[in-house]
């Protein structure tokens, strides 16, 4: 009889297809398959064989193999089995997850070739007026050897531009195989990081590959010098022949850590990200499956790929919540590469200046190992934090009196200053002081946003934008104003303030572009005074050593919260933010404005020590019942009407309703309409983490047998990072 095997589609189902193996085919587990699937054929990864057939149903057999190895090897496969158990979601989908979008297309699993171009001709055989294609030519007759397509397009110049040429007969194709990217020093040697007696002290405490599973909690200031640690660590213990695995938040914000790690592994360092295109994708998968012993800084999803010679993992920033996927497969990268270790039987290294409650606690608990770095690196100093009450003082553009003159000394001084707002747009609400109409939005719950340099009302939830107006919509009156402050309208406070001074804003407006970011880090970089304005993004591990100040617009937006991680996420973003300052040889100043001056958080926040703070909220946190003392997960539903995603979660309340175990709801999301969708939740809160995933393992089978309307979509949220 043939061997039936078990596979799994890249599709949002729980269930696997048996086929049958054809005579001579030999397969494992991870290995990629050509099978039919109803009128057409898909690619499929293979989860089992040898499985035992069902009585009287005809098997089809499966096409062809698509390779004759595991796309998915032995340890990956098993990380991705056991991410889809505890996160509940479809098998298929997760694996899928840790290929390129051509293998999962069912493309061959080999870089294309690419087409090289040399000059024939010169650039004055062109019009004059052709400057982008004479320019080109150029380029191309400095360059003997050619280059590559990406490489010109790397170089400023576009495909069509090429065409152009070739048609003209004036550049040459030519095959060639990929290379690797070329870096600025690609041999570095035996460079070493310098470390300082306290970076020494905590790098000698970390465990080695040698020894094991083992996690750490790197809990170091900010300016501290943990990226030194990390690059002292992998010189001193990663072998040649080893690979390592750095994930940070957001690869596009933080251009510097590449550079300092290329500084001293040259060709071994590869990213991993977003914006990477299909080939850059296919090319780094294949590197990393076939065991180059390469340095992988990539995003959270960098922890999914097939190593096979992984080492050592370091988790920078591990408090971000951009470790947790938001969508579709609702994975946590952090909590994913603890695991990751372990099936690996590797260290971990989890590093922050602001270490999430989950990764504290379970420091106490002595399941990870603390150190603790708090000096700041040379001679620096923290950065003294001040509370600056704004009741009662009037405010232009969110900015005080106060802090503008703190920010004109600095200025004087020649030094830089940081204007924090988190919120992008010029305004968060126009409203009409009239009749007292506010602009919403059309399809969700919530106010648009008002962009002065696009004359644009924006949802920044759902991107749907119209034109602004000068008068109310309602009724017409021109007592229709901007309320609240954003970047932009900081921004032009702070030109018109200081019109001598440049002023750069870093939001995701004035980031979309590529190499923007780079562009406004080397303005900064300069160390010419100037004023930055910006959101988060600021505080995303950025070295900026001419800033001495640190201006928070408004500290006062996490204190009263519904969502209990709030508090948290607030102290996190407000110290990342002051770590900013003073991270040269002047010493920093913190201006915190808030109207709640006698809160004990921001109190608390003045003395700078986070340890202390995450302890007061680890007891708040257990008084309250909530993580990481007990699990939690949301059921979330989306429906045309509130009616029917709430019935839907009545109908699983029932099947929650068990010892231990808490549910809550179901209730309306905080934003309850988005894109026209109705937004409602039912919060399961249990004492024990594995009765927790197995109940919920049982109403997904049961969910998945039911005969849902279908404009009614659920999703399960394991360990949520936000439960508004």
């Amino acid at each position: 009889m043939s061997s039936i095997a078990r596979i799994a589609l890249n599709r949002p189902l729980r269930r696997l297809f048996d086929y049958r193996i054809p005579e001579g085919m030999d397969l494992v587990p991870g290995q990629r398959v050509r099978i039919p699937f109803g009128r057409q054929q898909a690619t499929g990864l293979v989860v089992e064989t040898g499985v035992q057939p069902p009585a009287n149903i005809t098997i089809k057999p499966i096409i062809s193999e698509l390779e004759t190895w595991p796309a998915l090897p032995e340890e990956t496969f098993k990380l991705l089995s056991w991410a889809s158990s505890y996160y509940q979601h479809p098998l298929g989908e997760c694996l899928f997850t840790a290929l390129p979008a051509s293998l999962r297309k069912g493309r061959p699993a080999k870089e294309k070739a690419e087409q090289w171009w040399t000059a024939r001709g010169s650039a004055e055989e062109l019009p004059t007026n052709a400057h982008k294609q004479r320019a080109l030519m150029s380029w191309l007759a400095e360059r003997e050897e050619g280059a590559s397509d990406r490489d010109i397009v790397r170089a400023g110049y576009t495909r069509a531009q090429i065409r152009a040429l070739q048609n003209k007969h004036l550049i040459h194709p030519d095959i060639r195989r990929p290379r690797p990217d070329a870096v600025t020093d690609a041999n570095p040697g035996g460079r070493t990081p310098t470390l300082s007696a306290a970076q020494a002290h905590a790098a000698s405490k970390l465990s080695t590959p040698s020894e094991g599973f083992s996690a750490s909690l790197l809990y170091g200031i900010t300016g501290s010098g943990k990226t030194e640690i990390y690059l002292h660590y992998l010189k001193k213990n990663l072998e040649p022949d080893q690979q390592a695995l750095v994930l940070v938040p957001e690869i596009n914000l933080t251009p510097q850590t590449v550079a300092r790690f290329r500084h001293y592994f040259g060709h071994r360092i590869v990213v991993w990200h977003s914006a990477l295109n299909d080939s850059e994708r296919l090319s780094t998968w294949l590197k990393i499956r076939n065991g180059e012993p390469i340095i992988l800084i990539g995003t959270r999803s960098a922890v999914l790929l097939p190593f096979t010679g992984l080492k050592t993992i370091i988790v920078d920033e591990e408090h971000d919540s951009s470790y947790k996927q938001g969508e579709g497969f609702r994975y946590s990268g952090r909590d994913v590469a603890v695991y990751r270790a372990h099936l690996n039987a590797c260290p971990v290294i989890l590093g922050s200046a602001t270490p999430s409650l989950e990764s504290y606690h379970n420091a106490l608990q002595q399941k990870y190992h603390l150190i603790r770095l708090e000096e700041r690196a040379g001679n620096a100093q923290p950065p003294e934090i001040s509370l600056l009450d704004i009741r009662s003082r009037p405010l232009e553009g969110g900015m005080s009196q106060p802090a503008l003159d703190a920010i004109r000394k600095t200025l004087e001084n020649g030094h830089q200053a940081l204007v924090f707002v988190n919120r992008r747009g010029f305004a968060p609400v126009m409203m009409c002081f009239d009749c007292g109409h506010m602009v919403e939005c059309p399809r969700c719950d919530t106010r648009l946003t008002y962009h002065r340099r696009d004359r644009a009302m924006r949802c920044h939830h759902c991107d749907y934008q119209t034109a602004a107006t000068e008068q109310c919509p309602s009724c017409k009156s021109d007592a229709f104003k901007p309320v609240g402050q954003g970047t932009e309208r900081t921004e032009d406070i702070l030109a018109t303030t200081f019109p001598e001074t440049p002023i750069v804003r870093v939001d995701r407006d004035s980031t979309q572009r590529k190499g923007s970011i780079q562009s406004i880090l080397d303005t900064v970089n300069t160390g010419k005074p100037c004023v930055l304005v910006g959101t988060q993004m600021l505080a995303k591990g950025h070295d900026f050593p001419g800033v001495t100040l640190v201006v928070v617009v408004n500290a006062d937006g996490g204190l009263f919260s519904v969502d209990f991680r709030a508090p948290e996420q607030l102290i996190q973003t407000l110290l990342q933010v002051s770590g900013r300052a003073g991270r040269g040889k002047a010493r920093g100043k913190v201006l915190v404005q808030t109207c709640h001056s006698d809160h004990p958080l921001l109190r608390s926040l003045c003395d700078g020590r986070y340890l202390d703070m995450a302890d007061q909220l680890l007891t708040e946190r257990e008084a309250g019942q909530f993580p990481p003392f007990r699990a939690m997960a949301i059921f979330r539903a989306e429906a045309d009407s509130m009616e029917q995603g709430l019935a839907l979660l009545d109908s699983i309340k029932p099947l929650a309703q068990a010892p231990g175990i808490d549910a809550w709801g179901p209730l309306p999301a905080l934003i309850a309409r988005r894109a026209d969708r109705h937004r409602s939740q039912l919060i399961l809160n249990a004492a024990s983490r594995k009765q927790l995933n197995l109940l919920l393992k049982g109403i997904c089978e049961q969910l998945d047998q039911r005969k849902i309307p279908g404009n009614v979509k659920w999703v399960i949220d394991v360990d949520p990072q936000e439960t508004g």
